[in-house]
């Protein structure tokens, strides 16, 4: 088994890993496999090929797996965005709940108290509350749609990319992950363009008119879309505009966005307001939360309250504690816990975070909370503790790629009370604990579920400084 592309022929898939990957065990080898689920008779076409392991992917079914089911949506193996409809949503929970646990055991390697039953959806369709559509000239095409005549079908597409090749969109006509007008509004908009002849973007040329459709859809009813153009065209947008409020009358808030870049990226643009506010208002429990067209805000707001209000319970507040919010986007966590809190300091490095955070504060008649631009590394230093108090409570909430080692560091020698770590990746989480674990041991840990059908998880854990 030394070289890539050799085939392995009526292998029974064993288990789940990692990221979504099944695995297998031939001749005493590790085996991740891409397109299987346990209990799969599949052929394999390696691809990396190391001693211990290799990697590959499905080119036959021998047999399917008793726990599989149909796919409810059609673009289900083109789109990439859920990965395990094939599953059924308990027995992903348990495939994401063994993940958590080997994670903690296996990189983590610190003693851990029993982990809880990981927190489902009670949705497992129309559960985001977000989702950007990409408009191409590139549209993918599915097997069969080229005649024999060689004739390409139209081209223009409005929808995702394809995983890994990056000038191809799949045309999307129903999506499950957000809640209607989602479809109706994307159907609408593509409609109308090719009747009228626009142009769809040319990611290699850098050319054509329509380039994203960026969706909010909250749980107030409030729907918030932000068109993005490659240049004004400001006959055209407001016919395209107009026509579009008139079909979708739902939308509280539209706005455009020019982006004359070669990236999709809006963050450093400057979103126009058509129609509307130009921003909407989401709520967790009774906070509310002002929501514009580059805000960070969970994707997922009904399971979004679940994760906070488990992290509230781990950090056991009494109503006198001062919290220190590490990663604190625009705020939402600190002031979630802010009823029980003494105090909320917020660090977050992203300028317009804070600015969200500072608004959003203020608009729940949150006064006892405060936040601050930069780095934790270099803000929390014996200075800003004399000014604010060291903390009773530090909430991290750290990217995919955990915590850098001096915050971990910094975190040490802050030695509050206790810790409660929100992870969205339990692997990089597991490192940190190894680390905290200098000093910390870890109390409680809640999975919790906030995409189903993908391979994503969230994970809680309380830590609790030791005695001595």
């Amino acid at each position: 088994m030394g070289n890539k592309n050799i085939e392995l022929h009526g292998v029974l898939v064993q288990d789940f890993a990692a990221e979504g990957k099944a695995l297998a065990k031939v001749d005493g080898k590790v085996i991740f496999i891409s397109g299987a689920v346990p209990g799969d008779v599949v052929d394999i076409r390696l691809g990396k090929n190391k001693k211990d392991w290799a990697e590959g992917r499905v080119i036959r079914f021998h047999e399917l797996s008793k726990d599989r089911i149909l796919p409810f949506c059609e673009h289900f193996g083109t789109c990439g965005g859920c990965k395990w409809q094939m599953l059924p949503y308990k027995k992903q929970l348990e495939f994401k709940q063994n993940e958590v646990e080997q994670h903690l055991r296996r990189i983590g390697k610190v003693a851990l108290p029993p982990i809880a039953p990981i927190l489902g959806c009670s949705n497992d369709t129309h559960y985001r509350n977000k989702l950007e559509f990409t408009f191409s000239n590139k549209r993918y095409l599915l097997a069969g749609e080229i005649g024999e005549d060689g004739f390409i079908p139209q081209q223009n597409a409005l929808g995702f990319h394809v995983p890994k090749i990056f000038d191809k969109v799949i045309d999307i006509r129903t999506c499950y992950l957000m809640a209607e007008p989602t479809n109706a509004i994307r159907n609408t908009v593509r409609e109308f363009a090719m009747e009228q002849g626009y142009t769809f973007y040319d990611i290699k040329h850098h050319t054509g008119w329509l380039r994203n459709l960026i969706l909010r859809i909250c749980t107030t009813g409030e729907v918030m879309v932000n068109m993005c153009f490659g240049y004004e065209d400001k006959e055209e947008r407001v016919k395209l505009f107009e026509h579009l409020l008139a079909k979708v009358p739902a939308i509280t808030t539209l706005l455009y966005t020019i982006n004359p870049k070669w990236n999709d990226s809006i963050y450093d643009l400057h979103p126009q307001t058509y129609m509307g506010k130009g921003y909407a208002i989401e709520k967790l429990e009774d906070f509310q939360f002002k929501i514009g067209p580059k805000s960070f805000f969970q994707t997922n707001t009904l399971q979004g309250e679940k994760l906070y209000q488990i992290t509230r319970d781990f950090a056991e507040l009494t109503g006198t504690e001062t919290i220190y919010d590490l990663y604190c986007g625009t705020g939402s966590i600190g002031i979630f816990l802010s009823g029980l809190a003494g105090k909320i300091i917020g660090v977050e490095v992203i300028v317009e975070a804070v600015d969200d955070a500072r608004e959003n504060a203020a608009l729940n008649g949150v006064q006892h909370a405060s936040f601050f631009t930069g780095d934790v590394i270099n803000i929390c230093n014996d200075d800003f503790f004399a000014a604010h108090g060291k903390p009773d409570v530090i909430i991290t909430d750290p990217p995919r790629a955990g915590m850098h080692e001096k915050l971990v560091q910094k975190i040490l020698d802050m030695e509050a009370p206790r810790v409660v770590y929100v992870s969205c990746n339990p692997a990089t989480q597991a490192r940190d604990l190894a680390l905290l674990d200098e000093k910390y041991a870890v109390t409680k840990i809640q999975p919790v579920d906030m995409f189903p059908h993908t391979h994503h998880i969230e994970n809680v854990v309380q830590l609790s400084l030791r005695k001595g």
